[in-house]
């Protein structure tokens, strides 16, 4: 299986434990690959250090919606940084609404600069949305994120917005909500989601699935969300390990084969 998002530079690990002992851990237990993703460049070095000395790992270059920079990511930054072949996509970035209700512009000017430097390199999207449903799917397409394609990271929202990210060329990625007791509506999605368009994550160190639910999450954890996803599908894992690798595949090494050309 492949932890298709995850913040390793932010795990919490036991005293003297290293992040290649949490990967360790994980491969044990089926997960073999892991897509380190960013949210701020302040600490970009670091994580594409970890992708560069782990051949298990991969990276994104993006900054989160809430992240607070001190200057405002170009796009032409974006695309430089994106260059090193271990980053395989830009973002995390998106929309978030839940915490604030104003200076709403930088966020929304934000994601258009990702969205353009996605397009350019020619690099799938990771996409972040909290209570901004239509205004993440309408600055999509206006701003022709077909071209580049991505994932709804961690999804939370409707079928209808699911439906409208999958026809813009999107995949759906589920993290350890879906085992929450407040998600009934949620793993109806997951029932829906075609079987080509489904990733699963961690979201690690936040988010830990049930039973872990209020501890530290980690990419070990994510066989309780495959878990859930099979009994949710009627599959059994090797169907969710299969279609989900090949998923994970298809998105970040093989969707996009060159750089958009109307940015």
């Amino acid at each position: 299986m492949i932890d298709s998002h995850c913040h390793l530079d932010r795990l919490k690990l036991e005293p003297g434990q290293l992040i290649g002992d949490a990967l360790n851990h994980a491969q044990t237990l089926g997960v073999e690959k892991f897509l380190n993703v960013s949210i701020d460049l302040h600490h970009f070095d670091q994580l594409l250090s970890t992708a560069h000395s782990d051949e298990r790992v991969f990276a994104s270059v993006g900054v989160h919606p809430n992240e607070m920079e001190q200057n405002e990511p170009e796009r032409e930054q974006l695309v430089q940084l994106a260059r090193d072949p271990k980053v395989v996509a830009i973002g995390e970035t998106g929309l978030d609404y839940h915490y604030v209700s104003e200076g709403l512009e930088r966020q929304r000017a934000r994601f258009r600069t990702h969205i353009q430097a996605a397009k350019q390199a020619g690099l799938p999207l990771i996409v972040h949305t909290r209570e901004a449903q239509e205004d993440t799917i309408a600055t999509l397409q206006e701003q022709g994120a077909e071209q580049c394609g991505g994932v709804m990271h961690c999804f939370t929202e409707s079928w209808e917005m699911a439906q409208q990210a999958l026809d813009l060329g999107f995949y759906i990625s589920f993290s350890g909500i879906i085992t929450f007791n407040s998600a009934a509506a949620l793993r109806e999605v997951v029932k829906k989601v075609p079987e080509d368009r489904l990733l699963i994550e961690t979201d690690s160190p936040y988010l830990a699935p049930v039973p872990y639910r209020g501890k530290p999450n980690q990419p070990a954890y994510l066989c309780e969300v495959a878990g859930a996803v099979a009994e949710l599908r009627g599959w059994d894992l090797d169907e969710v390990d299969h279609r989900t690798t090949e998923n994970f595949h298809q998105l970040f090494f093989g969707l996009v084969d060159h750089p958009g050309e109307d940015v």
